[in-house]
């Protein structure tokens, strides 16, 4: 592998990994092919043959193919997978060169696997080390993640995608389905003419992430003009819907649905797994009600946000958050809420110094005026009077 860096690594580190780590063993992956594991990447040379002595447990494999240097030499979007290793476990994958994909099928034949456990010792001087100077990070960034939330979470397709794949609602197998559609031989009057004229397009089915659903309405059926407001302004109520619904029996798997949310967005490059991070963090931020009564998914979630916190590239915040200021403002409902009558004294001294450090660390300023004194804008349902 190209660019990889060599770090020195404590000799029983090293001898325990050999002997303990798992291997992945990826045939005919293209020269010049961007492939990772967590959150290291390298370009591919040309006597890749995968990866050795990766430590066991949950890790991201990812993967851009890259047009020949005649064609442009253009990177492609990425992909990637999650996959939970064991001791000295041997995954065989072959390069599809058609789907641009890696095929794991030959894992599950289990004479191929054994051949090539057999040609280890030949394989070695091909198979470049986990980069062991990433693997405190990434269990920082997944250590809530078990393998069977993982699989609940990626695709069906088992592929974390870049770039949604998306075909349109209609196929238009049959000519009275395209004569329904608007026609496109005049020229628009409008902006909205020209959306309304296009198909109407969605993802393909299996290729989606299955995100936890964060409900619309923020307040019970039949709830009075009062408990609406203040359902509005306390997420509570959505909040606990979405543990009961999801995880009922682990509501710590909320925090390892955060995590998967950002380390498909930051090593994975999915848009949508940002934008989820971002509704699930304003909907625990917002529920000073469960901070009383969920100590320990909120001393969690102080945790998983020091770490994430601490990985983002400098300019994250100024590119994409700062746009609408949604962290800052999220965290100083989090910071009020968390210091407010009620809330246990650890959980209240440990949100003091994650706040103290991240005044420190972004020279962000928490205790700006609130604004408490703007109106909170509900939906009253139909058939509500209002007194």
């Amino acid at each position: 592998m190209a660019g990889s860096s060599c770090v020195d690594m404590d000799p029983d580190v090293a001898l325990r990994l050999f002997e303990e780590g798992a291997t992945l063993v990826l045939l005919g992956v293209p020269q010049g092919t961007e492939l990772g594991i967590d959150c290291k990447s390298w370009q591919v040379g040309p006597r890749f043959r995968g990866v050795k002595m990766i430590p066991p447990g949950l890790h991201f494999l990812h993967f851009c193919s890259v047009n020949s240097p005649s064609c442009g030499g253009e990177i492609g979007p990425k992909s990637g997978l999650f996959l939970t290793l064991k001791p000295r476990e041997i995954l065989l994958a072959h390069w599809d060169p058609k789907e641009e994909d890696l095929d794991f099928s030959a894992s599950k034949n289990d004479e191929e696997v054994n051949r090539i456990r057999s040609t280890l010792r030949e394989l070695d001087p091909y198979l470049g080390p986990y980069p062991y100077e990433v693997m405190r990070k990434w269990v920082s960034l997944t250590d809530q993640i078990s393998q069977e939330l993982a699989v609940n979470l990626q695709p069906l397709s088992g592929r974390v995608c870049a770039f949604s794949d998306i075909i349109p609602e209609l196929q238009f197998r049959h000519t009275k389905d395209r004569a329904e559609q608007p026609r496109n031989d005049t020229a628009c009057q409008s902006m909205r003419e020209g959306l309304d004229r296009l198909p109407k397009m969605k993802q393909r089915e299996g290729t989606e992430l299955r995100f936890s659903d964060i409900p619309k309405k923020t307040y019970p059926p039949g709830a009075s003009p009062a408990e609406i407001t203040r359902c509005s302004m306390d997420l509570s109520y959505s909040l606990e819907t979405v543990v009961e619904q999801n995880y009922p029996d682990q509501p710590l798997n909320l925090l390892g649905e955060l995590q998967f949310a950002f380390v498909c967005f930051l090593v994975g490059n999915v848009y949508e797994g940002f934008e989820h991070w971002k509704s699930l963090l304003a909907l625990l931020c917002r529920s000073e009600d469960a901070m009383r009564k969920r100590k320990e998914l909120y001393l969690g979630l102080i945790t998983v946000l020091y770490h994430q916190l601490g990985e983002v590239p400098p300019d994250f915040f100024v590119d994409i958050v700062s746009q609408s200021n949604f962290l800052t403002s999220t965290l100083q409902d989090f910071f009020q809420f968390a210091t407010g009558p009620g809330v246990d004294s650890t959980l209240r001294k440990k949100a003091e110094k994650f706040k103290a450090h991240l005044t420190k660390k972004f020279r962000w300023d928490f205790d700006a005026d609130l604004d408490d004194c703007a109106p909170v804008v509900v939906e009253i349902p139909e058939g509500v009077a209002v007194d």
